[in-house]
């Protein structure tokens, strides 16, 4: 592991000679590989036990770099890109042919965008390549905001990671399809539907894929802990059948003999609840305890994502039929 303010120039020569650097962006951590390198990037998908359906986002170091890519732009695309990057929104673009198949599972689209982080920023820029990086965990666990989550999750499979302290947003970004007509939220993220509507206008949020997602992120059930999850109905006591259970709760403690709690925000502010989702799901996992319950949050804002990730996280324990 490496101090992110003076490990750049290594990690982005390892980018460049086709290894892996685990880097922070404002969302969570990125696994990163060189996204003309088609070896590099199966890299990823065998670090991550990733499968090849699933595919990756491509990071830019400048929103200038995107026509360069991909040619001619969409203007819906291009004003999203205008008005949100570098931030937590990717865009759904026509695959160029620079980038392996490999980088999007054979769709004939693109993920791409500029993440607003100093350390990822720099990072691309030095390597000089566009960057594939999906979260830095294992396949369909919780994502890591810190470095130390890379670690414990990926261990020797990285060759650097780059500690830059946790991140700001917490969750992914929000990918959109705007290439024609009404946007598309393909998946929830850290950028605000009601942010995007005040640009775009109104958008249609399309729900988690159950065959070859579209975009990264977006299958029925992924984010989940190693201990069995499940959503909370409400007022909710540790059922009295032997079993240690952890409460995610999102302002006020939980009553009740609990064997661990974890609160997003005592303030009741959904930005930071956003940014504690992964870092106290993490918590909970490593207590030992055999059940984490966790209490939705309002449906508005940044809210709705952090739920959707609850759902997924559940999914993945509770799974339809």
């Amino acid at each position: 592991m490496l101090p992110a303010d003076s490990g750049i120039a290594e990690a982005a020569s390892v980018l460049r000679t086709g290894g892996l650097v685990a880097f922070p962006t404002e969302t969570v951590y990125g696994l990163g590989a060189n996204a003309l390198d088609a070896r590099a990037a199966a890299r990823i998908f065998e670090a991550k036990a990733r499968p090849s359906f699933d595919p990756l986002i491509t990071h830019l170091a400048d929103a200038a770099e995107l026509e360069k890519l991909v040619g001619a732009v969409p203007a819906a695309v291009a004003a999203l890109a205008e008005r949100f990057w570098p931030g937590p929104l990717t865009l759904i673009v026509d695959r160029p042919a620079a980038i392996p198949p490999i980088v999007t599972s054979g769709l004939a689209t693109m993920a791409v965008r500029v993440p607003d982080n100093a350390y990822a920023l720099a990072l691309v820029g030095e390597a000089g390549v566009p960057v594939a990086a999906p979260s830095a965990n294992r396949f369909g666990q919780l994502s890591p905001t810190r470095a130390e989550h890379v670690v414990r999750g990926l261990g020797g499979a990285v060759d650097v990671v780059l500690d830059g302290g946790p991140t700001r947003c917490g969750i992914e970004s929000t990918i959109v399809d705007a290439r024609g007509g009404r946007p598309v939220v393909l998946r929830l993220g850290a950028l605000p539907v009601e942010a995007l509507e005040e640009v775009a206008g109104p958008v249609t949020v399309r729900p988690g894929s159950s065959g070859q997602p579209v975009a990264p992120g977006t299958l029925a059930a992924h984010y989940a802990p190693r201990t069995p999850l499940r959503l909370a109905s409400g007022g909710e006591p540790p059922a009295a059948d032997g079993v240690r259970r952890g409460f995610l709760a999102f302002r006020d403690r939980p009553a009740g003999d609990w064997a661990a709690v974890e609160v997003l925000s005592a303030a009741g502010d959904l930005t930071e609840a956003a940014a504690r989702l992964f870092d106290a799901l993490h918590e909970l996992d490593a207590t030992g305890v055999g059940e984490i319950l966790v209490e939705p949050v309002p449906e508005v804002g940044v809210g709705r994502a952090v739920n959707d990730r609850l759902r997924r996280a559940a999914a993945t324990w509770h799974p339809a039929g």
